[in-house]
């Protein structure tokens, strides 16, 4: 077969051939913009590579005017432990001694609906390489999930492929997964949400940045071969202007190989010890077309690339398809001549394919790539990168925000004890173990909470035991009440997470999961969400890193819940005193239960409101930064804390539920101190408090510590050997929560959770 190869001499001899351009998204405004950049129609390539480049996922056209916000609110104290930040592959930040730690969050949610395993494992394949690009290693995974009604029968078809594929690459790489969510709501019908978050290590002096420098140097494409899949949308190959002869079958999803990306992650170490790499770029979004145009866009000089010496997996590959194709486990490195045949010798000795496929020039701006021995690319680079459309989509708060906001009275229910049983069975509260029980959490001997933690805790040193704790957050819910304090809840909740393990919250990272930017509701849930973050991370004094947007989650017309997930990472100068969620399992000795915060009657968005079917409307909980600040601090090298647990969704009842879970334990609780209303202190969700456990003789001591900091405090009772739980007059065990809160999901999804790998 004969693909036909557009090339630039091609171009200009004729500039009235007709081009898919509106297939391939672009508007006429754009095509006309790329024409005049380049003097002459594109040809099929550059069509292919500036349709990719100038994408919403790839150029950030429509959210750019909105996230400058983070970088003006940033202030030099803010970034100064910094190494890298937003507009690198992922945030790097100096934790001390010479370690420094990384990590992002990013979606992978369309491809997820369409094949869920690949989809889902290819997410995580590609926030690995993000890690791996900064000259780390990575250590560590975690999720965050929302789907539709967890009885839904999509929700059983698309849920099972995500998990597996999660668990299947993540195993593979022998990365624990450390912890996430899983979120179910009718929204997210038709668009689940698959975010990965890595996190990775590496040393001070390790860092790699992308840039490609030096007049000269080489340009190698190195990892698994490039072939036709991951080819998104309707590309350059469905029409017979790029392609003569038969139909090609392309998988929109990319196919993706744990096993290579395990070798490349020790390839790429060892060439990065080596010291012959100047500049890295990993393989994602737009594979080759976004590596090299970002590459030479980012360095002091063109570059010139071949396709010809690109390794290829598929026969008679057209030069559109070969920069288009997002083919996994692939990354480009820009190297000295005199260090190429060292490079090529280490990729050998791990059996990784590499080739050199072009050099840095010196030619100013400028990237020409050849294929067939012709020019079919020939643009300033900078322009491919850097320079796409910003659009200031229309925005105005919602006609129906006003309405929705309305205080509406939220129906309380009298008998506490069917509530609570009612609410840890419910797929808001009940356990994911049938989920995450296919994740390994401790691969790799580092891993110190996980399981049931509030966050993931992490030793990044073994000589000194330093780590890091790291936690992801979001309510879509609360941000579809009010996008401002939404994402100042979802900030709340992950710093709070990250604050009670004892570890002090350094940076911040996110993934914001929005509608159409086209809908000016959407984009003022948009706006509002990011200057709620933004403006939070001021008042907390730590600084947003980095983060990724994903636009057009939405089924028809209807957007899914405004959906900002926030992770927050923390260091902790020793795992070892690092504070657990749960109590221990010592029978001899009895603990006093401390509520830290104020609780008031919240319950806008709340897990009561929605299992009640009482609809979302009215305001979520309020959040001063200040009150989560204090919080922190009463936890910062505190000893005498046995056991803490924030409180979230599901307030009061869930975490005193899930800190007796598995320590033999009951406990009597008296509310009088906490509200004059038992049903609001045990279910309002209330933010900035946290359930904290002492030893009996170190209760007047936390108690004075929670005062001198500011905090609120109440001594709500003791534990107690029954395994009985008594409050307010009604008693329950914790045998029975537990029976309730495990037996959902696998009643929902037993017949659907066998292996689900690809054929």
């Amino acid at each position: 077969m004969t693909v036909h190869n557009d090339t630039v001499d091609n171009a200009k001899s004729t500039p009235d051939q007709e081009q898919p351009y509106r297939e391939l998204g672009l508007k006429d405004d754009e095509y006309q913009r790329i024409v005049g950049i380049l003097g002459r129609r594109p040809t099929d390539a550059e069509l292919t590579v500036y349709s990719v480049m100038w994408s919403e996922h790839c150029s950030y056209k429509s959210s750019k005017v909105h996230l400058r916000y983070f970088g003006q609110t940033m202030t030099e104290e803010m970034g100064s432990k910094l190494l890298a930040g937003i507009g690198e592959n992922a945030g790097v930040v100096d934790i001390g001694g010479g370690d420094a730690v990384t990590f992002r969050v990013e979606s992978h949610n369309h491809p997820s609906y369409i094949e869920p395993y690949q989809g889902a494992a290819t997410g995580v394949g590609g926030i690995v390489r993000d890690i791996m690009a900064m000259g780390a290693r990575p250590i560590a995974v975690m999720d965050q999930l929302r789907f539709g009604p967890a009885d839904a029968d999509d929700t059983k078809r698309v849920l099972p492929g995500v998990v597996a594929g999660i668990g299947g690459y993540g195993n593979c790489l022998g990365l624990p997964n450390i912890g996430g969510e899983t979120v179910f709501d009718e929204t997210y019908a038709g668009n689940p949400l698959v975010n990965a978050l890595c996190v990775g290590t590496l040393k001070v002096e390790d860092l790699k940045l992308a840039f490609a420098s030096g007049k000269g140097n080489k340009v190698i494409l190195f990892g698994s071969r490039t072939g036709l899949d991951g080819i998104g949308g309707v590309s350059v190959l469905a029409s017979e202007t790029f392609e003569e002869g038969a139909e090609r079958k392309l998988p929109a999803v990319q196919v993706g190989d744990p096993f290579a990306e395990k070798v490349l992650i020790e390839c790429c170490l060892e060439l990065y010890h080596s010291g012959v790499v100047v500049g890295i770029q990993d393989l994602g979004g737009a594979g080759l077309a976004c590596a090299t145009s970002e590459l030479a866009a980012s360095g002091d000089g063109g570059m010139r690339v071949n396709l010809d010496a690109v390794p290829l997996r598929a026969e008679n590959m057209s030069a559109a398809e070969i920069l288009a194709s997002e083919s996994q486990e692939r990354m480009c490195a820009v190297v000295a001549p005199e260090n190429v045949e060292r490079f090529m010798a280490i990729c050998a000795k791990w059996d990784v394919n590499a080739a050199v496929i072009g050099e840095v020039t010196g030619e100013g701006d400028r990237l020409v790539i050849t294929h067939n021995g012709e020019v079919v690319l020939d643009a300033p680079p900078s322009t491919i990168a850097d320079e796409a459309p910003v659009y200031e989509r229309p925005w105005a708060r919602p006609a129906w925000q006003d309405e929705v906001q309305q205080q509406v009275g939220v129906g309380k229910h009298a008998n506490l004890r069917e509530t609570w049983l009612r609410m840890v069975a419910s797929p808001a509260l009940c356990s994911r173990d049938f989920i995450t029980q296919q994740y390994d959490r401790y691969v790799r001997g580092n891993t110190v909470q996980a399981k049931y933690a509030n966050s993931g805790v992490l030793r990044i040193n073994e000589e000194n035991n330093r780590g890091v704790a790291v936690s992801a957050d979001a309510s879509g819910r609360y941000t579809y009440l009010d996008p401002n304090m939404g994402a100042r809840l979802a900030l709340a909740e992950a710093y709070r997470n990250v604050a009670v393990t004892g570890a002090r919250p350094v940076a911040i990272t996110n993934c914001l999961n929005f509608g159409s930017p086209e809908n000016p509701d959407v984009m003022w849930q948009f706006r509002e969400a990011v200057h709620g973050l933004a403006d939070g991370a001021v008042e907390l004094g730590i600084p947003v890193s980095g983060g990724n947007v994903s636009f057009y989650n939405q089924t028809g017309d209807v957007p899914i819940l405004p959906t900002p997930v926030v992770g927050v990472l923390g260091v902790i100068e020793d795992v070892e005193k690092a504070i657990g969620h749960a109590l221990p399992a010592r029978n001899d000795e009895e603990f006093t239960l401390l509520l830290l915060g104020e609780t008031r009657d919240e319950f806008g968005g709340s897990i009561w409101q929605e299992i009640s079917g009482q609809g979302l409307a009215g305001l979520p909980p309020q959040v001063d930064l200040g009150n989560e600040e204090r919080l922190a601090e009463f936890f910062v090298g505190n000893g005498s804390v046995s056991a803490a647990h924030d409180l979230s969704e599901g307030g009061l009842a869930q975490a005193l539920f899930e800190t007796l879970l598995g320590s033999g334990k009951g406990a009597q609780v008296d509310l009088t101190g906490v509200h004059e209303d038992a049903f609001t202190a045990m279910f309002s969700e209330s933010a900035s408090r946290v359930l904290v456990a002492v030893s009996q003789d170190r209760a007047d001591t936390a108690v004075q510590r929670a005062t001198e900091a500011g905090v609120p405090v109440t001594v709500l009772g003791t534990t107690n050997s029954t395994g009985d739980i008594t409050v307010a007059g009604e008693t329950v065990t914790v045998a029975e929560l537990a029976e309730a809160w495990h037996a959902t999901l696998p009643q929902l999804f037993d017949h659907a959770m066998a292996p689900n790998s690809p054929a």
